[in-house]
């Protein structure tokens, strides 16, 4: 027969030394995040991920830092690396060189290796702001559905419904042909950057908005929801206080797999001629450019191809690991 639980006798006084006595015994509270970021810590790959979405921020942070170290200005033309009778750059791997990383853009000899630069901070920029345009959209939208429910619920996600089935790209595509130069006390590529950030953030919001509409759903009628309003608190309170604090783990994973297709936007929309005005550098744009020069100099295809692949794929790991850290139900 086991000794009970209130017993001070030898055997118990034992156990109790041993728990004092033993250094890094004792119980210790562990909260939500710490435990999310331990589970993170064992994913190598999704850490991997990080360094680089990191590596790739400070890239675009520095740019102007980085491109006066190792290379040249973007809208630099240098002329005497390209060959007068191809138009190709001269030397092996489109010109690559220890003056130019990359090589250099066929026709007029830009640095490719400060465009590709350059072009990380456009896309970066407008991924993340479109993304915080469409989570701020979406949260705010999805909670106000799910907590009141009813006519607001069947308006909030009818405009979802009809978001969702319209043909983003050709309403960008439209929109900027359409927009003025000068815009907001912004000129040229800065009127587009931000015409960008709005309209995908716009139509981003849905896919948030449904997410957070289904956990509000599941979360309104739990026991501190109906402690709080017996209480009397008041519905703002409930929503922003007691609410959105349990929404933030699937708003921050749904953000950090928006971001990659955000990415992929902006270069799709520079692509066909819809983004940044040249000679802003963007990785779609210079895609766009190597269509016509790809046979006679693939590098100047394949070094911005990889650029949005890295990034792509460095997102999309980090965020496969930030949702299964924040799963309790994850088999990490």
């Amino acid at each position: 027969m086991t000794a009970p639980l209130h017993d001070t006798g030898a055997a118990g006084a034992a156990a109790v030394d041993v728990a004092t006595d033993v250094p890094g015994k004792a119980i210790e509270g562990r909260s939500p995040w710490r435990i999310a970021w331990m589970r993170l810590k064992r994913d190598r790959v999704a850490l991997a991920g990080g360094v680089v979405v990191l590596l790739l921020i400070l890239v675009a942070a520095f740019a102007p830092l980085i491109v006066g170290l190792l290379g040249h200005p973007p809208n630099e033309f240098h002329e005497e690396t390209i060959d007068p009778f191809f138009s190709t750059p001269k030397g092996s791997w489109g010109g690559i060189s220890s003056d130019f990383l990359f090589g250099v853009e066929p026709g007029n000899g830009r640095d490719v290796f400060s465009r590709v630069v350059y072009g990380a901070r456009v896309s970066l920029l407008v991924a993340f702001l479109s993304a915080l345009v469409a989570v701020a959209l979406g949260t705010v939208f999805g909670i106000v559905a799910g907590y009141f429910g009813g006519w607001v619920d069947a308006v909030v996600s009818r405009v979802m419904d009809l978001l969702l089935a319209f043909p983003q790209l050709l309403f960008i595509i439209a929109l900027v042909s359409v927009v003025p130069t000068s815009l907001w006390g912004l000129q040229g590529s800065g009127v587009r950057m931000a015409v960008l950030i709005a309209v995908i953030g716009f139509f981003g919001w849905p896919y948030v908005g449904r997410i957070v509409r289904g956990q509000t759903l599941s979360l309104r009628e739990r026991e501190y929801v109906e402690a709080a309003r017996s209480l009397g608190a008041g519905r703002g309170y409930i929503l922003f206080r007691e609410l959105l604090p349990n929404l933030v783990a699937p708003i921050t994973v749904y953000t950090t797999l928006m971001i990659p297709t955000n990415v992929l936007t902006e270069a799709a929309l520079s692509f066909l001629g819809a983004g940044v005005k040249p000679p802003t550098a963007s990785w779609g744009q210079m895609l766009s450019k190597a269509v016509t020069t790809y046979e006679a100099d693939p590098m100047f295809m394949i070094i911005p191809g990889v650029a949005i692949f890295v990034t792509v794929l460095a997102f999309n790991l980090f965020g496969d690991g930030v949702r299964d850290a924040l799963d309790p139900k994850g088999s990490r």
